[in-house]
């Protein structure tokens, strides 16, 4: 099994990421913060973010909140993703502002 780095761009905060795991739940895991969390399931949009470095695996999410027009630009759910190798990410879901705060 690999593993990967994911590293948010704003923070530059970054951490391991299992193939076989959800970059979302390699960050919770760890016991950081970056990407807000919410039903870990894709179904509220909350961990949306942009893909800006490097390939993954994705899978199904909800049209609710991932469009083919995001998913073509890498703007996907980070609790629907699992690295391929290395990733920079940017935090754009609803809670954009939750991966700054103390």
């Amino acid at each position: 099994m690999s593993r990967h780095r994911v590293t948010i761009g704003e923070t530059g905060e970054c951490f391991p990421c299992d193939e076989s795991q959800s970059v979302l739940d390699g960050m919770v895991r760890l016991g950081r913060r970056g990407i807000p969390a919410g039903c870990r399931g894709g179904g509220c949009g909350v961990c949306k973010i942009e893909v800006l470095e490097g390939t993954y695996d994705p899978e199904v999410m909800s049209r609710q909140h991932v469009s083919e027009e995001d998913l073509r630009c890498g703007k996907v759910l980070a609790c629907r993703i699992r690295p391929r190798c290395d990733l920079t990410v940017r935090v754009i879901g609803k809670m954009t502002k939750a991966w700054s705060l103390p």
